[in-house]
């Protein structure tokens, strides 16, 4: 049966008395219906004697055997556990009533008002009486103290009735009289508890007394309780007496409180389970999205790493689109998990603080701080890249025009410098006369000074090549090559040309007759022709330049040039003079002059061919100059325009950083409202993407132009992306604050009212709107808010525990999320590994170890499976086969902090 010496007997005397007083409004009429009276000298003999046999006595007449107030004290010793005083052993009425007196005396110490009961209609054997206090002992040692989720006796005991039943068919518990009529409660009750006591689908509704009897026997034969009502008494009955019935079904509650004990520890378990495989899914989703996002990193530096450098400009181009394309498509995907991973650490930190659980250290190599380095990392690779292909592209550049200006002045060197051995080696002058001689000697003069002329040209080429080996010139080897040979060539040249002038020289006293006309004409048409010739290759020579300075120079040098023309051909003119005074003086002479002159190749006619040539070129030059400025001025143009975008959003970034960095101090409004119109805000901002859009779309047409520099803004395009990143970045992280704060408020059941003081203390002493108090500002606040942390002994202590709990890495700062949390955790309460450990000593009948049946029976499938998977075997003295160690695995999921 059930004892009741483990009943709160401290319960509040004020709570008992008021409940007694409305159960003590003994209705008298009622009473006396023959069938209720009949049914509660039943119940209420059987509820006595199921107590009075543990002290070997029973009774016979509820009326009769109590008169003398020995049994009735022996009843409330037992059911109480305590002892009443020693009664008095005469056969006197007074002695009978004295002993009376002392149990109702007991009973009202109890905080148990009697109504209308005295001692003197007990001894005198009044049943209306009797029945009525055995009624008021029921309910305050059986009924009085059954709670059921907030409610208690009566109200309890029904709401027990009705959770244990509502899974059976034809059963509808709302009373204790006609509910119970049909005895499928009765049936119900016992299944649901001992499934194997009763065949519930074999009973019918509509056979009462069967039902009654089958659960009235199988409950005295294996529950112990005894029988207290017939089934006649019941179904015969329009209305079952209620006190009779909840004497009965008490009776059950109490045999079943055990199996109640272990579904409310089972129910607890299931709680903190459900939260624990909950962290751990989200832990392993964390450690999955690090781990992708990690290895996207890990991957993609190296190619942005990579130096691997190619021959042409297209080339280059090719690489730089990849990377444009990289930016503008792979990377905001990842800019984008970055963001979660981040907002799903704290929401998980948040939630392990709440549930009272260690905080979530990721894997190594994985943690938020990791990331943010690794991405750092990405982020400094992707600038080196984007410098090196731009440096590149400008290198691949200069080393095409130097190419191509290399093979032309060889060219036109290899032109001027064929046939020249061949003429040096000949030996001509042997068979010459004396003007010959001197017209060969002379002619060799004027080779001298063309060759010196060509020097200047030898040199450039020699110094194209080198500057093409300097920057790496995938082709330097032909060019060496082509170098060399000419350089080699104009080495021998020298020695020839050397070699020829002796051998002039040594015949020159032979031969004295010279053309002075001829010779003159010869220096000044040499060096002349060699001009004409270095305009020619100036007027074709190729230019590159990257701004309007540059190529306004040029136009510049160009116009001083034609400036000189006129006095160009002045000097044209006189040399066609000299020509023209050589057939003068022949003619006047009687002169028959070979048909070239001796002294030079360069006739009048190919001085007059290349003047026009030069002359057709000056226009082309002009036409060439005024397209690059053209275009230089349409580059200046795509200059200014991304200026003035980028000027624009540049500042719109920093009015939006400024403006959320305000909204997150000065944020009014019920939590959820804050949370709206933040998402409102940020719904705002993405709006502006269009023109983050279009200014990428104005730094590709900069780009595909090769413009490397702006002087009309101080904004760089990766500027504004890290800048607008960095806004979208701390929208999202301010959301997350509020929705965190949510979290904490629903999981805590702080009030409105509380966060908004709580908001209003921070930003009080939050002096310098950082978002922060430092330590001196965290303890005026403190104060503020009641704490005793004044500076002496005591107050440091205290305010030194509080700084390790809101501060734990020495910051020297508090949070507004860490004292949110830390006066949560002062104000509510959260489950404890005692109490898990309590909650699993009782499904383990109070073993120090737990088996996987016992496990596999109280808890649902998945959760018992989950603590057989996790739990250790154990090892004390008493451990039986297969023994499982709950304490180690209760205190493992808060940590070591609350062993």
């Amino acid at each position: 049966m059930v004892d009741y010496h483990a009943a709160n007997n401290q319960s509040s005397t004020e709570g008992v008395q008021i409940y007694m007083e409305q159960e003590n409004d003994w209705d008298r009429d009622l009473l006396l219906d023959p069938a209720w009276e009949k049914q509660q000298r039943k119940t209420f003999t059987a509820w006595c004697n199921s107590h009075l046999r543990k002290s070997g006595t029973q009774i016979e007449s509820i009326e009769e055997d109590f008169r003398d107030g020995l049994k009735l004290m022996l009843l409330l010793e037992t059911i109480s556990g305590e002892r009443l005083a020693k009664p008095e052993r005469g056969k006197m009425r007074v002695h009978k009533i004295n002993n009376v007196n002392k149990a109702l005396d007991f009973i009202a110490g109890k905080g148990v008002k009697l109504v209308s009961i005295g001692a003197e209609e007990i001894v005198d054997g009044n049943a209306k009486m009797t029945l009525g206090m055995i009624w008021t002992i029921i309910l305050r040692f059986a009924i009085q103290d059954i709670s059921v989720e907030e409610t208690s006796a009566k109200e309890g005991l029904l709401l027990w009735c009705q959770r244990k039943t509502a899974p059976y068919k034809n059963v509808n518990v709302q009373n204790f009289h006609i509910s119970w009529k049909d005895g499928l409660a009765f049936n119900a009750l016992i299944h649901r508890h001992r499934p194997d006591l009763i065949d519930y689908d074999s009973l019918r509704k509509d056979d009462p007394v069967t039902n009654l009897n089958n659960a009235f026997e199988v409950a005295e034969k294996h529950l112990d309780i005894p029988k207290m009502l017939d089934a006649e008494d019941i179904v015969n009955t329009a209305r079952p007496d209620e006190k009779a019935i909840m004497t009965y079904v008490s009776s059950f509650y109490h045999a079943f409180s055990g199996a109640q004990k272990a579904e409310t520890a089972a129910n607890r378990i299931c709680k903190v389970l459900a939260v624990n495989q909950e962290n751990e899914q989200m832990m392993e989703d964390y450690e999955k999205l690090a781990s992708e996002l990690l290895e996207w990193i890990r991957r993609t530096i190296p190619w942005l790493e990579n130096r691997t450098q190619e021959k042409t400009v297209t080339d280059m181009q090719a690489k730089q689109e990849d990377f444009r394309d990289y930016r503008c498509v792979h990377k905001p995907p990842k800019v984008q998990e970055k963001c979660q991973l981040e907002i799903s650490f704290n929401t998980l930190q948040t939630k392990l603080r709440l549930s009272n659980r260690p905080a979530f250290m990721p894997s190594e190599g994985r943690m938020v701080s990791d990331i943010n380095g690794a991405w750092y990392t990405l982020e400094g690779a992707e600038k080196g890249y984007e410098e090196w292909i731009l440096s590149e592209i400008r290198r691949l550049e200069r080393l095409e025009h130097l190419a191509e200006k290399f093979h032309q002045k060889s060219k036109i060197h290899e032109s001027w410098t064929d046939g020249k051995e061949a003429m040096l080696t000949q030996k001509d002058y042997e068979t010459c006369t004396l003007s010959e001689v001197k017209a060969l000697l002379r002619k060799h003069e004027a080779f001298e000074s063309d060759l010196a002329a060509h020097q200047d040209r030898v040199e450039q080429i020699a110094a194209i090549a080198q500057e093409l080996n300097e920057l790496d010139y995938y082709d330097s080897a032909s060019v060496n090559a082509r170098c060399q040979k000419i350089c080699d060539q104009w080495d021998s040249l020298g020695a020839l040309t050397q070699n020829r002038k002796e051998s002039l020289e040594r015949t020159e006293k032979q031969l004295e007759s010279i053309d002075e006309l001829y010779l003159e004409y010869a220096k000044r048409a040499a060096p002349f022709n060699n001009w004409m010739e270095g305009a020619m290759e100036d007027l074709q020579d190729m230019f590159i330049v990257h701004n309007i300075e540059e190529i306004q120079g040029l136009i510049t040098a160009h116009e001083q040039f034609k400036s000189t023309l006129a006095e160009a051909n002045k000097e044209r003119e006189a040399i066609q003079a000299i020509q023209a005074e050589v057939q003068k003086i022949a003619q006047s002479n009687g002169i028959k002059l070979s048909a070239a002159n001796p002294y030079t190749t360069i006739t009048p006619q190919s001085i007059d061919s290349k003047w026009e040539k030069a002359m057709g070129m000056v226009p082309l030059r002009d036409t060439a100059l005024q397209e690059e400025l053209n275009k230089q001025n349409n580059n200046d143009s795509l200059r200014a325009k991304f200026a003035t975008q980028a000027n624009t959003v540049g500042a719109y970034i920093q009015a939006k950083m400024e403006e959320i960095g305000r909204i997150s101090i000065e944020m009014n409004g019920t939590l959820e409202d804050q949370l709206t119109n933040l998402r409102d805000y940020q719904t705002s901002i993405m709006s502006y993407m269009p023109e983050i859009n279009t200014l990428e779309g104005s730094h590709q047409l900069i780009q595909e132009a090769l413009i490397f520099d702006n002087q009309y803004t101080s904004y760089t395009m990766e500027h504004l992306r890290v800048g607008w990143e960095q806004l979208l970045t701390t929208i999202a992280r301010t959301i997350n604050e509020v929705e965190n704060q949510i979290l904490t408020r629903d999981a805590k059941g702080i009030s409105q009212e509380q966060l908004y003081e709580y908001r209003a203390s921070f930003n009080h002493f939050d002096k310098d709107h950082s978002g922060a108090l430092m330590a001196e500002e965290f303890k005026a606040c403190l104060i503020s808010l009641g704490y005793d942390v004044e500076n002496n002994k005591q107050g440091d202590s205290e305010f030194a525990r509080i700084m390790s709990i809101v501060d734990p890495n020495n910051s020297g700062a508090v949070t507004f999320q860490a004292f949110i949390d830390f006066m949560s955790r002062e104000t509510t309460d959260t489950d404890t590994a005692d109490q898990v450990i309590a909650s699993f000593k009782i499904l383990a009948a109070d073993k120090t170890f737990i088996t996987a049946e016992e496990l596999r029976r109280e808890l649902p499938p998945d959760q018992a499976e989950y603590c057989i998977a996790r739990m250790a075997p154990y090892t004390g003295p008493d451990a039986a086969p297969g023994a499982l160690d709950y304490m180690s695995f209760s205190t493992a999921l808060y940590g070591e902090s609350d062993l």
